[in-house]
C-alpha cells in the first residue's frame, strides 16, 4: 500500500461541541485511517462549539474521502469543508513577473521606457552579443514542451503540461536565481517545434525541453543544439543521467568498487534510459546491458529507430540475449526508468553481492524498495519519502546557472560529469552510507557547486 504523501494533503474543517471530542479524537480517527496528521489549528471558539482545522498527508483522493467520513462518525462532529491543498497551491497558478528597475517618476519611466530604451535597442541593433549584456537574455530559460509525456501521465496535452512546467520554473528561480518560462506549444510536430524554439532563441539565455515523448525529443535536441547558439537541455534525458551518475559514484564508494567492473543492467530504453547509459559510458563504464520490453536489445534484437540500433551498436558487450530477469542475474548494478513492479525480491537476490538497485519509476519503482533492501547493499528510488532520491532538481538549476553565467553556447557531455562530480561531492566521504548517498534537494551547496563545476568545464 502507498504510503500517505504531501501531494495528497488535505485540510478538514470539523466542527464539534465543546468538550463532546477532544482533539485526540479527531487525531485517532483520522490516524486509525492510515492518514499521517500535519497540523490541528483551532479557528474559531464560542461558548458552545469549537470550529477545528484538521491537515493531513493522504494516499489518494479515495483515502482522503475515507478520512473525512471517519471524522463525520464522531458523535457530535461536523465537517463543514474538505480544502485540497495541492489545489489550493496552483490557484491562480505558480509564477509572476515583477519588475527589477523602480518606476518612481517620469524620470524612471523615460530611461525605463521610451524615449531613453531606443538607444539601447539601437545598441543591441548593432550588436547583437549585447542583448545578453542589456536584456533579460542573461538570466532566462525557457521550459518547452508539447505535453506528450508528462510525468507518469503521458500525452496530456500542453495546457495540462502548465502546472509541470510552472513548477519547474519555480524551482530555477528558488533553487539558482535563474528566470525561467513556461513555453506549452500546441503542436506535437518536431519540424514545427524545432522552427517555434528557432524563432523565440533570441530571448532566452538557455532551453530546456521538459516531457516531449521519444523518439522526438531526440531529434528535437539533436537539432536545435546544432541550429541554436544558446545550450538546449533535455532534463528528462540528462538531469536523470546527471543524478543517476552521481548517485552511483557515491554507492560505489560505500562498496569499494570501480564504475569499470560493473555489469550494470537498464531497464528502459526512452529518454532517459540512452541518456543514462550514454553518460555512464562517457564516465568510464563499460558492460552495460539495456532492457526494454521485450528484454535485453543485443546483437539478434529487432531495433526500429535510431536511439536502439545506438544500444544495438554500442552496449551489451557479452552479446546476451534473455529476459530482464534473466540478465540481472549475476549483475552489480540495476537501474530502472521502465515501469512499476517488474522485479521481485528474489531478482535482487540473484544479483551479485552487494548490489546497488536505482528503482526510479514513478510514483511505484520496479521493486519494492522494502524487498530490494533485504538483499542490496544500496537502495535508491525516484520517490521523496524513501532515501536516496534520484531527483532531476539537483542538476538543472545549477547546470543553467552555470550555463548562463559562462555565456555558453552549447553544453556536451563532459559538462554533465563535471555536474554528477559536482554533486556526487556535496557528501563528505566520511558522511556516506547505504541510506546517505544522494544529497538533499535543499542542500544549497549543490545548486552553487554544480553552477561552478559547470562554468569552468563551459569557459
Amino acid at each position: 500500500m502507498a504510503a500517505p504523501s504531501p501531494g495528497y494533503s488535505i485540510t478538514l474543517r470539523v466542527e464539534t461541541a465543546v468538550g463532546q471530542t477532544s482533539t485526540s479524537d479527531l487525531v485517532a480517527a483520522a490516524a486509525a485511517t492510515g492518514a499521517a496528521i500535519t497540523a490541528l489549528d483551532v479557528v474559531e471558539s464560542t461558548p458552545r462549539t469549537v470550529m477545528i482545522d484538521v491537515s493531513a498527508d493522504t494516499r489518494d483522493v479515495a483515502h482522503a474521502d475515507e478520512v473525512a467520513a471517519a471524522l463525520g462518525e464522531l458523535d457530535g462532529v461536523e465537517v463543514h469543508k474538505v480544502s485540497d491543498r495541492t489545489f489550493l497551491l496552483h490557484l491562480g497558478g505558480k509564477l509572476e513577473s515583477a519588475p527589477k528597475v523602480p518606476l518612481r517618476n517620469r524620470d524612471d519611466l523615460s530611461r525605463a521606457y521610451t524615449p531613453g530604451v531606443a538607444r539601447v535597442c539601437t545598441a543591441i541593433a548593432e550588436n547583437k552579443a549585447d542583448a545578453r549584456r542589456l536584456t533579460i537574455k542573461r538570466n532566462t530559460v525557457a521550459v518547452v514542451t508539447d505535453g506528450t509525456a508528462v510525468l507518469g501521465l503521458g500525452d496530456i496535452g500542453p495546457e495540462a503540461a502548465m502546472p509541470v512546467m510552472e513548477g519547474k520554473a519555480v524551482l530555477f528561480k528558488q533553487f539558482a536565481g535563474v528566470d525561467a518560462w513556461p513555453v506549452a506549444l500546441d503542436t506535437k510536430d518536431t519540424e514545427e517545434i524545432i522552427s517555434i524554439c528557432k524563432a523565440i532563441a533570441p530571448a532566452y539565455g538557455g532551453i530546456n525541453l521538459e516531457d516531449i515523448s521519444a523518439p522526438r525529443c531526440f531529434e528535437i535536441e539533436a537539432r536545435l543544439r546544432a541550429e541554436l547558439d544558446i545550450p538546449v537541455f533535455h532534463d528528462d534525458q540528462h538531469g536523470t543521467g546527471i543524478v543517476t551518475l552521481a548517485a552511483l559514484k557515491n554507492a560505489l564508494k560505500v562498496v569499494g568498487r570501480k564504475l569499470e567492473d560493473q555489469r550494470i543492467v537498464v531497464s528502459g530504453v526512452g529518454a532517459a534510459g540512452n541518456a543514462i547509459i550514454r553518460l555512464l559510458q562517457v564516465a568510464g563504464a563499460t558492460n552495460i546491458i539495456a532492457c526494454g520490453r521485450d528484454g535485453a536489445i543485443g546483437p539478434k534484437s529487432t531495433v526500429d529507430t535510431e536511439h536502439k540500433v545506438w544500444l544495438q551498436q554500442n552496449t551489451n558487450p557479452e552479446g546476451f540475449d534473455g529476459t530482464l530477469k534473466e540478465a540481472v542475474v549475476g549483475s552489480d548494478v540495476f537501474i530502472g526508468v521502465s515501469a512499476p513492479n517488474v522485479l521481485d525480491g528474489s531478482d535482487i537476490q540473484a544479483m551479485n553481492k552487494d548490489a546497488l538497485v536505482f528503482a526510479m519509476a514513478n510514483p511505484d519503482p520496479e521493486v519494492d524498495p522494502a524487498e530490494a533492501l533485504k538483499h542490496a547493499a544500496v537502495v535508491a528510488t525516484g520517490r521523496s519519502d524513501y532515501p536516496n532520491q534520484i531527483n532531476n532538481v539537483l542538476a538543472f538549476p545549477g547546470i543553467f546557472r552555470g550555463l548562463l553565467d559562462a555565456e555558453a553556447t552549447d553544453i556536451d557531455e563532459n559538462i554533465m560529469v563535471a555536474a554528477a562530480d559536482a554533486i556526487a561531492s556535496c557528501i563528505p566521504a566520511e558522511e556516506l552510507h547505504p541510506g546517505y548517498v544522494v544529497p538533499s534537494v535543499f542542500d544549497p551547496d549543490v545548486a552553487k557547486k554544480v553552477a561552478e563545476a559547470v562554468a569552468a568545464v563551459s569557459s
